[in-house]
């Protein structure tokens, strides 16, 4: 097995990952639309938006056609969420479990980010 197999492997498993998310995104989008700050007007809207981003990002990851610029734009939204969305809600918690879960949602989103960026800046 080579190594090329394995990270070809491992961008599909990243990639199926980022599919789910996206179609999450449209299963429970009315669930989803308190994440949205109050100053983004129709937060539906933009949880869709996200989920659509997710799942094309994930069919050219599993395609491997315009891989590099899929995943440096799914990268740079993550970190986007971490700056608009994670960090705020971790610095200005309502409540110890609000700051916690904050907390574990920007981890999370940065180490999917590295993950993006790596898979990108290894495609060619």
């Amino acid at each position: 097995m080579n190594k090329n197999f394995v990270s070809r492997i491992s961008s599909i498993g990243y990639a199926i990952i980022m599919a789910i998310f996206g179609i999450n995104h449209f299963r429970m989008g009315e669930a989803m639309k308190g994440y949205i700050p109050v100053y983004f007007p129709a937060p539906v809207f933009w949880v869709y938006l996200v989920g659509a981003a997710l799942i094309l990002a994930a069919i050219a990851i599993i395609i491997n056609k315009k891989t590099r610029l899929a995943c440096y734009l799914l990268g740079l939204m993550l970190l986007l969420f971490v700056l608009l969305l994670h960090l705020p809600a971790m610095l200005h918690p309502t409540n110890p479990q609000m700051q916690a879960l904050s907390m574990t949602m920007l981890l999370k989103d940065l180490g999917l980010a590295a993950g993006a960026f790596y898979i990108g800046s290894h495609n060619e």
